[in-house]
This record gives C-alpha cells, structure tokens and sequence, in this order.
C-alpha cells in the first residue's frame, strides 16, 4: 500500500458498472441489522461507498483509501449536507489502520487486499474491530493467470521496459475462498466463501486495454519514461486485442473473483 500508484479516478471510473457489481453482490450477502457504523476499507472514487448509505438508512459511513486523487474524488459526495452528515472519507494506509475494539458494525473492503501481500495478517485486527454480530465482507481480484496479466508481465520483463518494469507487473498471490474460510474461522467467525467468474461485455475500442490502465497495469505504466510508456502500451494494447478480441457485441472480459463475507460470532 505505501507504494500504490498514483490513481487517475475517471480511467478507473470507465466500465464504473461493471467494476461495480461485484461489490453488490458482495453486500447483498451482509445480513447486519440497522448497523450505526459501517467501514468501507479501500473506498475509492467513493461512487460505491454512497450506496452504502441507502443500503443501512441508519448507519454512518466511513471510507479510507490510500489514494489522495480517489479521497479528493469521493470528497465530491459531501457536498450535500444532507449526504455529509452521515458519510466521511479520509486518506489512510490499511497496513497503519485500526480501529477500536468492538466499535464497528460492518466493514467492507472490495478490490483492495490484493494489493497487500500480508492481508491475512491484517484480517485479525479487522476481526477486533468488529462489534459482536458484526461483519466483514471482502472482495478480492482472482484473475492473476488471465491473459491481461500474463502478457503484462512478459513485456515488462522484458528490454527495454524490464529496467524500469519489471518488478511492478508482479501481484502477491492472493487467497482462494478455502483460506478465507479456515483463517477467519480461526477467528471466531462464521464465513461464507466463494469465487465467480464475471464475462464482463465491454463496449469501446480496445476495451480490455482502457480496463486495465484503471488498475493492473497502471503501476507497470508509471514506472515507465514518456516514451517508452507510449512504445509499450501501443505493443500491450495490441497483444490484448488479439487475446480479447473485439466481437460485434463488444469484448467479453472474462473476470474470476473471490469473496468472503464473516460474522463475528462473540
């Protein structure tokens, strides 16, 4: 998180649908019952967190990120007062997060934790936190073997990008469902954990291609000097249109997924 990437939030808001539902059905899979305080832990542009409002009318809603374009960006929600009231937002990396104990309902941290190699570690304090009956809901990319990715890291390996490249195309691995399970049992929780495969339809040219510059390889690209950056996204965009082609439905983007939504039990 300390090294995370400057975020450019309209790139990443491009697809805002599509990057969006997974965060739905994670929610949809909280049982709370009129929570007073809900987290949202690598909140973004915010454009999702706000729905959180309508999701628990009583509760407040609070979202940290460690990105001060995506906060300045969700900042923009408060301007209605009646909106300010109930929903904060600050800049804070999770690896430094806390909470006091038993002080939160619902914390919900969506496409956020695999940029963090030791987020299993984090997961007890987030347990802490939790009130008794409270919940943690988690949402993580599973996509690290997909072509996008793949050729990602071929071409940042190799010159003349590898020099400056090369170490940011590689991801931590990233837990599957049965870990969620066993270490968030360990924790007193009772979890409910699963993977989907989203074929996302992407309209636009090269669509695959702008998804990505919102996230996966915006690090690769900013490492790069201007003119190799141009020289690289012209020779990764074009592998991606071969590997994703464009039909005339658009571009089917095949996305896995994992999930983990956990209630404290005590």
């Amino acid at each position: 998180m300390r090294t995370s990437p400057v975020w450019n939030p309209q790139q990443y808001g491009k697809y805002a649908g599509e990057r969006g539902r997974p965060f739905a059905d994670l929610v949809g899979r909280i049982d709370a019952d009129e929570p007073s305080v809900v987290l949202d832990l690598g909140c973004g542009p915010g454009n999702l967190t706000v729905g959180l409002l309508d999701r628990w009318p009583s509760a407040t809603v609070h979202g940290v990120d460690s990105s001060a374009e995506m906060i300045a960006e969700a900042e923009k929600l408060r301007e209605d007062p009646a909106v300010a009231a109930r929903l904060t937002f600050e800049v804070g990396d999770l690896l430094d997060w806390s909470a006091p104990e038993g002080s939160v309902d619902v914390i919900v941290t969506n496409a956020t934790l695999q940029w963090i190699p030791e987020q299993l570690d984090l997961l007890p304090g987030f347990v802490r936190a939790l009130k008794p009956g409270g919940w943690l809901a988690i949402q993580i990319p599973g996509n690290g073997d997909a072509p996008s990715h793949a050729i990602l890291r071929e071409l940042a390996g190799r010159p003349p990008y590898a020099q400056y490249a090369a170490g940011k195309s590689l991801r931590p691995d990233v837990p599957g469902p049965a870990e969620y399970v066993d270490v968030l049992s360990g924790l007193g929780c009772t979890v409910d954990a699963w993977e989907t495969t989203y074929n996302h339809l992407l309209p636009g040219d090269n669509a695959v291609l702008e998804w990505v510059k919102g996230t996966g390889a915006r690090p690769v690209l900013q490492s790069l000097p201007d003119d190799l950056r141009e020289e690289f996204e012209a020779e990764y965009g074009a592998r991606l249109a071969e590997a994703y082609p464009r039909r005339a439905y658009g571009t089917l983007l095949p996305f896995r997924r994992i999930f983990a939504v956990a209630r404290k039990e005590s």
